[in-house]
C-alpha cells in the first residue's frame, strides 16, 4: 500500500490506491499481459455463441427491456447492468477463461463486463476501461487470496463471491469516484456476493452467471455508492463481514485484501486454460496425455488418480455421475472422463464435450476404471496437483505426477500462446477479418479510442 492510514479499514486502505493509481504507474508488462488476458476472454465470448445458453440468457435478460450497449461477439444491444450479465456468461459459459490460481478465482468474466459497460456508459476512452479492468482483477484477486480456498469448501464460488468486489472497484473506477465512495461501493456489493456450488449436483447452468451477475452487482454498487449510498466499512473484516460469514469457522486471511498493492500484480499470476475443462483438472488432462504413449496395446485395468480433498469435492463427488457426466458441462467438472477422453483420443478439446464423447463407449469404460484417493503431496491451493497411476493387464505400473499445473504462473502460456488460442476458439465461429479486426482493437487497448468504438469493434 502506499502511504494511508493503516489503522483504517482493508476497503478503505484499497480505495485509496485505487483512487489514486493511473496507467502510466501500472509497469508494461502488466499492461501487455492484461491485453492478451482480455484477448483471451473475448475469443471465448465468441466461441460461446456456438451453444445454446448464450440464447437462453438473451431470452431472459430481454425480458427486462433494450439499450444501447454493445453485447460481446453478438449483434444484440442490451442496458449496461444486463449487457454486463450477458458478457459475462459468453466469457465464462465454456468454462474455458482464465484463473487466478491462489484465488481460485476466474478474474477476467466479471472484472471486464463491469469494467466494459461503465466504460461506455461514462463515456470513457479505453486508457480508462483497461486501468479499471487491471484494477478489477487486482481487487477480485486478492479477496480470493484471503479465503485460503476455503470458499470451495464450503460451496461458494469464488468467481462470484471474489469477483463482486473486483466488478464494484472496477465500475467505480471508471465512474471517478474517489476513495471515500469506492470504499462505500465495496461495502454495499458485500450484501451482493453469492454464488452456490449446488450446481455440481445436477450439472445446472447457475455457475455460468456468476460472473456476469457479479459484474453487474458491482455496477449496481458503484452507482449507489456515486448516489451517496453508505456501505460498512469493515465489509472484509467485521464481525458480520465477507470472512465472518462466507467462511465462519475456516481458516481466512482478510488482511490479504491489503497486501502488494503497487509493488506485487496479481494480474500476472492469472492462468489461461490449455484445457476447456475445470481448472482443477488441468494437471490431470496433462499427466494422462504423459502416460498414453506408454501404454501401447496392453488394457487398462484400473487408474488411481490423487487430488487434494478440496477440489476433489468439485470434480470427483459423487464418484458415480463422474463415471458418466450427463452433458457437457457436466463432464467439464468430471476428473474420470476427462482422464479417460485424454487417454482414449490423445486430446482434450471442445470437440470431447460434444454428445459424440460423451456417449463413447470406450470413454465411458475407461472413466469406470478410475478410482480417486487423496493426494498428502498436493500443492493445492498455491498450484493445482495432479497424479495418475495406471495398471495396465501385462502386469505394468504407470505413474506421472504434475506437481504444477500449466498455465500457473510458474508454467505460464506465453502470449504468443494465447494469440494462438484466441484464434482457435475465435475460428470456431468467425471469419479470420473479424479475428483480425478483434485482435487489433483488443491489443490496441489503453489509448484514447473511445470504449464505445472499441466495444462495437467486438461486436458479431
Amino acid at each position: 500500500m502506499t502511504d494511508g492510514d493503516v489503522s483504517a479499514a482493508f476497503s478503505r486502505q484499497v480505495a485509496e490506491f485505487v483512487a489514486d493509481v493511473s496507467l502510466a504507474e501500472v509497469p508494461d508488462d502488466v499492461v501487455l499481459r492484461a491485453r492478451h488476458l482480455v484477448l483471451d476472454a473475448v475469443g471465448l465470448a465468441f466461441a460461446s455463441t456456438r451453444y445454446h445458453f448464450p440464447t437462453s440468457a438473451l431470452h431472459a435478460l430481454s425480458a427486462f427491456g433494450g439499450g444501447d450497449h454493445p453485447v460481446l461477439a453478438m449483434p444484440d444491444r442490451l442496458s449496461a447492468r444486463d449487457a454486463a450479465v450477458l458478457n459475462g456468461v459468453l466469457i465464462h459459459g465454456l468454462d474455458f477463461d482464465d484463473t487466478h490460481i491462489p484465488a481460485i478465482t476466474h478474474v477476467s468474466a466479471a472484472a471486464l463486463p463491469a469494467a466494459l459497460s461503465a466504460a461506455v456508459s461514462h463515456g470513457a476512452t479505453t486508457r480508462e476501461l483497461l486501468l479499471a479492468y487491471i484494477l478489477g482483477v487486482e481487487v477480485s484477486a486478492r479477496v480470493g487470496i484471503g479465503g485460503s480456498g476455503g470458499f470451495h469448501d464450503l460451496g461458494f464460488h469464488p468467481t462470484a463471491v471474489a469477483g463482486s468486489f473486483g466488478a464494484a472497484v472496477a465500475a467505480g473506477k471508471v465512474a471517478g469516484l474517489d476513495a471515500d465512495r469506492l470504499s462505500m461501493a465495496q461495502g454495499i456489493v458485500g450484501s451482493m456476493s453469492s454464488g452456490l456450488l449446488e450446481f455440481l449436483a445436477d450439472g445446472a447452468w447457475t455457475k455460468r452467471l456468476h460472473p456476469g451477475w457479479a459484474a453487474m452487482s458491482g455496477l449496481t454498487a458503484a452507482s449507489f455508492a456515486s448516489a451517496g449510498w453508505s456501505g460498512p466499512n469493515e465489509v472484509y473484516e467485521g464481525r458480520f463481514g465477507l470472512y465472518n460469514t462466507h467462511l465462519a469457522g475456516r481458516t481466512a486471511r482478510p488482511e490479504a485484501v491489503i497486501e502488494g498493492w503497487g509493488e506485487t500484480w496479481e494480474l500476472m499470476r492469472t492462468a489461461i486454460k490449455p484445457y476447456p475443462i475445470c481448472h482443477f483438472i488441468h494437471a490431470f488432462a496433462d499427466a494422462a496425455l504423459a502416460l498414453r504413449s506408454e501404454i501401447g496395446d496392453a488394457e487398462i485395468t484400473r487408474i488411481r488418480c490423487a487430488i487434494h480433498p478440496v477440489p476433489g469435492k468439485v470434480v470427483c463427488e459423487p464418484l458415480e455421475v463422474k463415471w458418466a457426466p450427463r452433458d457437457e458441462y457436466d463432464a467439464k467438472f468430471s476428473l474420470p472422463f476427462v482422464v479417460a477422453a485424454a487417454l482414449a483420443r490423445g486430446r482434450f478439446t471442445l470437440i470431447e464435450l460434444e454428445d459424440e464423447a460423451l456417449h463413447s463407449a470406450e470413454i465411458l469404460d475407461i472413466a469406470g476404471k478410475v478410482e480417486v484417493t487423496e493426494d498428502p503431496e498436493s500443492s493445492f491451493p498455491d498450484a493445482y496437483s495432479g497424479a495418475i497411476e495406471i495398471e495396465l493387464s501385462d502386469g505394468r505400473l504407470l505413474r506421472h505426477r504434475e506437481q504444477i499445473n500449466r498455465g500457473h504462473d510458474e508454467r505460464p502460456l506465453k502470449n504468443p500462446e494465447i494469440v494462438a488460442k484466441f484464434r482457435e476458439t475465435i475460428g470456431t465461429v468467425a471469419s479470420d477479418s473479424t479475428a483480425d479486426r478483434v485482435l487489433n482493437a483488443v491489443l490496441s487497448l489503453g489509448d484514447e479510442t473511445p470504449a464505445s468504438a472499441f466495444a462495437e469493434a467486438l461486436r458479431a
